[in-house]
Parts: C-alpha cells; structure tokens; sequence
C-alpha cells in the first residue's frame, strides 16, 4: 500500500458551526410554507445531501425534490425538468450541478460552504503534480473544485470509486488518485492497485478515533459498525460495512442488529431513522487524546444550510454557481465518463 504523497497542502481554516435563530412551530412552518411558495413560483426544485439539516431534507422530499449522496445529486439534477436547482450541501456539489445543467440556474445558500477536501487541493498545485506523472490516469474524487475536476479523466464518488479503480487496475493502468488519503488507502486494499495519493482528508472523518470506537464496541456488543471510508485504517478496520452514504442507510434497513454505531456525519441519522426507525443510532466517537473536534461529526460547512438562507437564494436568486464555460466543458467530461460507467454497471439509481 502506497503513502500520501509529500507534498505541502495549504493549511484548512475550519469554520466555526453557525448558530440559526431558534424557531417556534408557528414560525418555522411559515418558513417552510413560503418556501414552498417560492420553490413553485422559480420554476425551483430542492436537492439536499443527507449531511444537511433534517428540515432541509425534509423540505426536499416535501416538494418533489430528492435527498442523496453526491452522485445521485447530480444524476437527478440531470434527469430534473426544473429550470433552477437549488443544492442543499457543498460548493462542489453546486459546481457539479451547473456542469451538468449549464442551461439551468442553479442556486446555493451559501457559496462559502466549502469542504476540507476540496480545499487541500487546489487547482495551481493539483495541475502541476499532474504535469509531473503525464502517464498515469488521474482520478479524482467529487469534493474538489470545478478546475480541478478538468485535470482528471474520471471522477468517482465513494459509491463508484471501487468497481472504477477496479476497471483501471484491470488494464494495468498507474494511477494518480486525489485527494482523500484515506479512500485512497481504502481503495487500494480492496481493490490491489497502487496509486500515488493526495494528502487529503476530511475534517469530520479524521476524527473518529479507533481506540475510543474500540470502546464503544464493547459497551454496545450487539451493534453493527457501519464506517464511512473517508475514515482513518484504524477505524475502517473494525467496520462490519463500510461504504457511501447510500450503502451506509441501506445497511441500516436490511441488517438486522437493534443497534448501529455510524462513523459518518451526524446529518445521515435523519434519513436512517426515517427510513428504520426501530434502530438504535449511536455516533462514533470523536472524543479523547489527540482529538481536536474541529467537526465533532457534523461539517460546519454542511451546516451553513438553513432554511433561513435557503428562503433568501430563492428571493434574490442568488448566491448562484458560475463556472468558466472553458473549465466547465473540460469537467463534464470525466463526470459524464463516471455516469455513464454507473449506468452500464447498474450502479446506483434512485432507491432511496
């Protein structure tokens, strides 16, 4: 198994998690119902990642919109008769959704909502390693830029990055894989390839801590452990699931242990309890030495989503993706090679 490469990756300035005005149910439900109202007269429909708020999820779903993992997100946006989506999640996503549907406006709460991962890699470095290596194919995951994406010829959610890795390595391709180290090592152990790695990784997945889960193990000896890869070795190693988001809820529905410790973001327990709601959900800690809980298993960047913010977009259409046109027909095309690879492998499609 290959190390993350040694290369000097700027320093992440985490935000700290907003703080929304409390709500009363009367309050809140003329939010949403003016909301609605707006969604309807914009020609609007709402996309949310499962790591935003439950009421943005909520909303979603409420009105005909969709609730997903990144690449669902943006195979709906596609498939969306609306002439404006708005992305509930990260910049990355809203970038995704405006390479896909250049012709459609589409609208975000919060431009500023960015991802660690993203951040670690930025386009002027990411394209000079590139330069370095011109034979290996470069695969990069969704939670980078736009200008990043058009360095690469396949993009992978953690949904697909298996069976694509696994197709690559087939044909004896070397490959540059950026920028999460740790999907990267994840990768490379199932699948046998070596692949130079990025030195990525997430603020929130960092976090979880072997020993502590280790812990929570044993207090919980019934429970299933469901890991995100994003996570550290040392966490992935005592999962009894680990994958996407998506793999991750569904585990929760068709396995049949009462309880599940989840070594994601805490935003994913709203659609788990909708979708089983007689399951125990118990977070996997983030506590004890070494911890900096910068995220303690929720993004600050995800939790810049509000309904709040979400009912200024729709009135002033705006804050709005743009992407040069140039960088944006470059990135559509190893996004597109992803879908199409998902498409003719039956992987994923709208079930949740």
């Amino acid at each position: 198994m290959s190390s993350p490469l040694a290369i000097a990756i700027p320093s992440i300035q985490v935000p700290k998690h907003p703080v929304w005005p409390h709500l009363g149910p009367e309050e809140h439900g003329a939010l949403k119902a003016r909301i609605k109202a707006l969604l309807a007269e914009r020609d609007a429909v709402l996309v949310a990642h499962y790591y935003t708020d439950g009421d943005l999820q909520e909303l979603a779903e409420e009105t005909g919109g969709y609730v997903a993992d990144s690449l669902e997100m943006a195979r709906f946006g596609s498939e969306s008769p609306a002439s404006t989506l708005v992305v509930c999640g990260v910049r990355f996503m809203g970038e995704t959704a405006k390479i896909l549907n250049p012709e459609k406006r589409v609208l975000m709460p919060d431009l500023a909502a960015t991802c660690s991962l993203d951040e670690s890699c930025p386009a002027d470095l990411f394209g000079a390693f590139c330069d370095q290596h011109p034979d290996h194919v470069v695969v990069v995951y969704a939670n980078t830029s736009a200008a990043v994406k058009a360095r690469a010829d396949w993009v992978v959610t953690s949904s697909i990055a298996l069976p694509v890795v696994e197709h690559l390595h087939a044909q004896g391709r070397p490959i540059l894989w950026a920028p999460d180290k740790h999907l990267g090592h994840y990768v490379e152990r199932v699948t046998g390839a070596e692949m130079l790695l990025w030195p990525g990784a997430c603020v929130v997945h960092e976090e979880f801590k072997g020993f502590a889960l280790d812990r929570v193990r044993r207090l919980h000896p019934q429970a299933a452990v469901l890991v995100h890869p994003e996570s550290p070795d040392e966490v992935v190693d005592q999962a009894d699931v680990v994958g996407s988001t998506t793999q991750l809820i569904k585990a929760v529905m068709d396995m049949p242990n009462p309880e599940f410790i989840v070594a994601t973001d805490e935003g994913i327990f709203w659609k788990m309890h909708q979708l089983a709601p007689g399951k125990k959900l118990i977070a996997a800690p983030t506590a004890g030495t070494g911890a900096t809980c910068e995220s303690c298993a929720h993004c600050p960047w995800m939790a810049m989503n509000a309904l709040q913010n979400l009912e200024q977009a729709l009135i002033h259409g705006a804050p709005e993706i743009q992407i040069d046109p140039a960088i944006r027909e470059r990135a559509r095309l190893p996004i597109q090679r992803m879908l199409d690879f998902a498409r003719q492998r039956g992987i994923g499609g709208r079930k949740t």
